[in-house]
């Protein structure tokens, strides 16, 4: 199904983000949503990375997109519609050296004081000498 523009610079500003996330670090869709100027979309830039291509041809794919990096606002993996995403971004969280925590319930969770990233510019956008829209010192960690 082809994308509208709109929805297409969306997709592209998501991944763009994403691929900015330091290696071992983790944000939330949130806080994604944020940073793209979007702070009311978590939920699509879930959307988004569900929707990753795995072709390596693709522009952004699974190979060059570090989707395993975005988790929800409470530190938790979320849940797939598969068992096995959730403990494949477990897996690929734990091999850059994110420490992944089962819960009580069996929910995987990331301690955010310790592997969290949450700037209030992408870096790429600092280095162009940018400046953040709002005066807001809060982080986004309530949104999911």
């Amino acid at each position: 199904m082809a994308r509208s523009d709109e929805a297409a610079a969306f997709f592209h500003a998501v991944y763009s983000a994403v691929q900015e996330i330091p290696h071992g670090k983790v944000t939330s869709y949130g806080h994604i949503a944020k940073l793209v100027g979007t702070p009311q979309r978590p939920r699509q830039v879930g959307v988004c990375l569900k929707h990753l291509p795995s072709d390596t041809a693709a522009r952004f794919n699974h190979a060059n997109v570090p989707w395993q990096r975005v988790i929800n606002a409470k530190g938790v993996i979320s849940p797939r519609s598969q068992p096995s995403g959730t403990l494949n971004q477990a897996a690929a969280l734990e091999a850059e050296g994110v420490v992944v925590t089962a819960g009580a319930l069996g929910e995987l969770s990331v301690d955010l004081g310790e592997f969290g990233w949450f700037p209030r510019l992408l870096p790429s956008e600092e280095a162009a000498g940018l400046v953040p829209q709002d005066s807001d010192d809060d982080e986004d960690e309530d949104d999911e």
